[in-house]
């Protein structure tokens, strides 16, 4: 069990739970709705089911690759700590859990859960055709906040959209920020990332701005949330304020000329951004 845990990263589900726990209490604050923890548990299981899934199907499907790559060597399929069939089966189990989950928490999140699938799982064929593969990897976690909102209110919102869009430009950012460990393989392989396409100096200030969107989006969100919930205290004004802040920080520990720090850019920092962000958003609508 513990190879697997290790297969999906999955304390890297702390990067969308948090938005999909906003989107959740968004939903639940309308007067028309209220707190149900059927709902919440069903919630839970689909960010896991999902985000198992998509993980898995990645480390399937890049499984040559990481096998070829000196950084991912270590991984479980190219070490044999894992066979390949064993993680597609994994893949398949998570699949079938999701959709399932859908169906039992309303009809419209049970139609569009094939074309979440789709999305999360279509993410891992990206880098071989398209440098836009980071933005695809932000689209798949953005469904985090509007999955969840739909799960209690079956329509649309901008509110929940906007919140997506805010964890599209942050992962989108990020993400890019990671890929810098592997532009020269990533040019020696024909595989497409940002900094690949652009060189390291590029990709970093492509990743600014892709992070300034977030930001300014992020604000743009919370004011519409003023708006429609009459209220934003001060803890959740602190908590865009950290968010913003760690943002600006993950781009003091990379240089093009440095990237020894990337992976505390990329999980230390963006995971405390996001458990704060959350946390700050949720206490603030119960207190």
């Amino acid at each position: 069990m513990q190879s697997y845990f290790s297969l999906v990263k999955f304390s890297h589900t702390i990067f969308a739970l948090p938005f999909a726990l906003i989107g959740y209490f968004l939903a639940v604050q309308l007067p028309e709705f209220e707190f149900k923890w059927t709902t919440f548990g069903l919630i839970l299981i689909c960010m896991v089911t999902g985000r198992n899934a998509a993980m898995a199907f990645n480390r399937y499907i890049d499984r040559d690759i990481d096998a070829d790559n000196p950084r991912t060597q270590s991984r479980e399929i190219p070490k044999g700590i894992i066979n390949a069939n064993r993680v597609l089966a994994f893949v398949i189990i998570n699949v079938l859990l999701f959709i399932i989950t859908t169906y039992f928490i309303n009809r419209l999140c049970f139609y569009l859960s094939p074309i979440a699938i789709a999305i999360i799982l279509g993410y891992s064929y990206t880098k071989r055709f398209t440098s836009l593969c980071h933005f695809i990897l932000g689209l798949g976690l953005s469904l985090a906040p509007v999955g969840a909102y739909l799960a209690v209110t079956a329509r649309f919102d901008w509110i929940p959209v906007l919140y997506g869009s805010v964890v599209l430009f942050w992962v989108s950012g990020f993400d890019i920020i990671y890929a810098l460990q592997d532009e020269d393989y990533d040019k020696e392989c024909n595989l497409y990332s940002v900094p690949q396409l652009l060189g390291a100096r590029n990709a970093l200030i492509l990743s600014n701005v892709s992070h300034i969107l977030c930001a300014l989006l992020l604000g743009l969100t919370s004011f519409l949330v003023f708006q429609q919930y009459d209220n934003i205290g001060w803890i959740h004004i602190g908590g865009i304020l950290v968010f913003i802040g760690l943002l600006y920080y993950q781009h003091t520990l990379v240089t093009y000329k440095d990237i020894s720090k990337v992976n505390l850019a990329f999980f230390t920092t963006n995971g405390i951004a996001s458990l704060i962000l959350g946390l700050a958003v949720i206490i603030d609508f119960l207190y």
